[in-house]
């Protein structure tokens, strides 16, 4: 593949992952929210948990950016570093607000499964 496909295809997963994941992740969270077993006082999309996670659009935004340019340099070790960065920056905050480990773990889960997909997929085009 020429550099500009490579370039194009880089691009394009960047692109999907980053804007096609929030979608994916808010659909999720909403999604927890509704279960039988979603905790009323701690839901996982109220504003309780929304003000303790600050941020959370920004570092998604960024996180599924990383995890899928990592897949598309043929890093995927990238992800430990981008999950150990994540986890120790909200570290503070989740151990002051239990509840809100709820949102965290339902949304960064959602989000590293549709950025590694894409990823992976981009990858699979440029090999292939």
């Amino acid at each position: 593949m020429s550099w500009w496909g490579v370039a194009l295809v880089a691009t394009a997963a960047a692109v999907l992952s980053t804007a096609g994941g929030w979608a994916i992740t808010a659909g999720v969270l909403r999604l927890a929210a509704r279960s039988s077993d979603a905790g009323r006082d701690d839901d996982p999309t109220g504003p309780r948990a929304r003000s303790v996670l600050r941020g959370g659009t920004w570092i998604g935004l960024l996180e599924r950016l990383a995890v899928t340019g990592s897949l598309l340099a043929g890093y995927p070790a990238g992800i430990a570093f981008v999950v150990a960065v994540k986890g120790l920056g909200r570290y503070p905050e989740l151990r002051e607000h239990p509840g809100s480990s709820e949102r965290f773990v339902i949304g960064t889960l959602a989000s590293l499964l549709w950025a590694a997909a894409i990823g992976a997929l981009g990858r699979a085009i440029i090999a292939g």
